[in-house]
């Protein structure tokens, strides 16, 4: 398989210690959320999660819309993440993603999403082991 674009992050600490990626264009102080039994005075893997996958499921919207020439005028996701216990022990998570789309009807917008979330890399590559909620609201 060809890789198109690759990237690495070096973590330290865990969820109290320090994110850096290669390039140094992200260093980030992390914090255990207040949730969680923490000060939460830093970010934390789930934001990160919730950040590159809102603006990956944006553009992967916005490229179906470019493909299947609709008249797409403006777009905007809000993902929100959550971390569950499992009952066996562990952790899951869970992601509703809640996509506003402009210019399309309610029938096209549904579509696009639905569409959409075949194509984004975040969406493929948890398909099957993470609940993904899709709302859509047209303007």
């Amino acid at each position: 398989m060809s890789v198109l674009y690759e990237t690495s992050a070096r973590a330290v600490g865990g969820r109290e210690g320090h994110v850096e990626t290669d390039d140094g264009q992200l260093k980030l102080d992390l914090a255990l959320p207040k949730a969680l039994g923490g000060k939460g005075d830093g970010a934390n893997p789930e934001q990160l999660f919730a950040a590159g996958y809102a603006a990956c499921f944006e553009n992967a919207v916005r490229h179906v819309a470019r493909q299947q020439k609709l008249g797409l005028t403006g777009a905007a996701v809000t993902a929100t993440v959550r971390l569950h216990p499992r009952d066996g022990g562990g952790f899951s998570l869970g992601v509703a993603l809640a996509v506003e789309i402009e210019g399309l009807d309610e029938a096209q917008g549904r579509k696009l999403v639905e569409t959409a979330h075949q194509v984004c890399p975040y969406s493929n590559a948890v398909r099957g082991n993470v609940d993904v909620q899709l709302t859509t609201t047209v303007r």
